[in-house]
């Protein structure tokens, strides 16, 4: 508890910052930031990274149902890194965007129609371009809209106040749009198995702030999160052969269809679609907190979803996981821009 409300409290100052336009809120004193940046080198060099491109999976999911209904497809939306942009598998149907489109429309019983502008390598100061990409077409805006960012603001030492700055005004602009918002919140670097001591432990700290600081600026602006954690899901630690691609960083398929399920029921409440009752249930460990110490533990475990109640609190929610269906292929001609 000491340790939460001590992040909780150092995110505050970070959010804060950045709500008030301040600098960086150092995290770590110069040593350590030289002890990370050499740390940093080596596990690059055992890692490696993917320098392929992602499959494209944008296109038309549950097209069968635009049969059996006149109402519109749900438009879903993508923003972020790398992992939102599904590096590291080769099918569409594996990644994140895809399961998610697939999971909505099963449960909307209604076609989505998915469109992904996410970069690999991206870090939060391009997601300026990335919002105005997908709003450019203002007669096909996203009903809503998914964000996956933080992890190369870590590994490039973006200020963090600058970091929740560029994510805030992002999930501002969506809302001011009419998208709903859902941030899949820095995913915790320590789970990187090739990375080691100290790094591993100056790794996880520092995601860990980042993540609980962008749940305040999240919440603050007019989102949802849900904690991505030890990346994505405590699965990551116990079975990383499993759940880590071939370059021991990116998800595996398996590893993001664990990251889908933990954002669907959320993505599903957004919209009106999940049967879940918006407030806690004690026995699931939910509760209604001060914002910044429901984002403190959120970011501790990962699947978690943060959302605004009444100011100050925020509701911490453990959503029921359900199980997805397999994606179909998509019909790309559906989607325009």
């Amino acid at each position: 508890m000491p340790m939460t409300m001590s992040r909780a409290r150092v995110a505050r100052r970070i959010a804060t910052a950045a709500a008030f336009g301040g600098g960086g809120v150092g995290l770590l004193g110069v040593a350590a930031v030289g002890v990370l940046l050499t740390e940093v080198r080596l596990a690059r060099r055992t890692v490696g990274g993917s320098s392929d491109i992602p499959p494209c999976a944008d296109g038309r999911y549950g097209a069968a149902f635009g049969h059996r209904t006149d109402r519109p497809p749900l438009r879903l939306g993508f923003l972020g890194d790398s992992t939102a942009a599904g590096q590291g598998v080769h099918r569409p149907s594996q990644t994140p965007g895809a399961l998610l489109a697939s999971g909505l429309a099963a449960l909307s019983e209604l076609p989505v129609d998915f469109r992904n502008v996410a970069l690999p390598g991206a870090q939060s100061d391009d997601l300026t371009r990335q919002v105005e990409l997908m709003l450019a077409d203002s007669a096909a805006t996203p009903d809503v809209c998914v964000i996956m960012i933080g992890a190369n603001d870590v590994t490039h030492r973006m200020a963090p106040a600058q970091s929740v700055r560029h994510l805030s005004e992002a999930v501002r602009r969506l809302r001011a749009a009419g998208c709903e918002v859902i941030v899949g919140t820095c995913p915790d670097l320590g789970t990187i198995e090739p990375v080691y001591q100290p790094l591993r432990w100056v790794a996880r700290r520092l995601s860990r702030q980042l993540a609980a600081a962008q749940t305040i600026g999240v919440i603050e602006s007019g989102g949802r999160t849900v904690s991505l954690g030890d990346l994505l899901g405590p699965e990551f630690e116990a079975r990383p052969r499993e759940l880590f691609g071939p370059d021991n960083y990116h998800p595996s398929a398996e590893g993001y269809a664990t990251a889908a399920m933990a954002v669907l029921p959320t993505l599903c409440v957004s919209l009106g679609l999940w049967p879940e009752e918006e407030r806690p249930e004690p026995a699931r460990g939910e509760s209604l907190l001060p914002v910044e110490q429901a984002a403190a533990e959120a970011a501790s475990e990962g699947g978690t979803e943060v959302t605004a109640s009444r100011a100050p609190w925020a509701l911490l929610k453990h959503r029921r996981r359900r199980q997805l269906p397999e994606p179909e292929p998509t019909d790309p001609s559906s989607v325009t821009g």
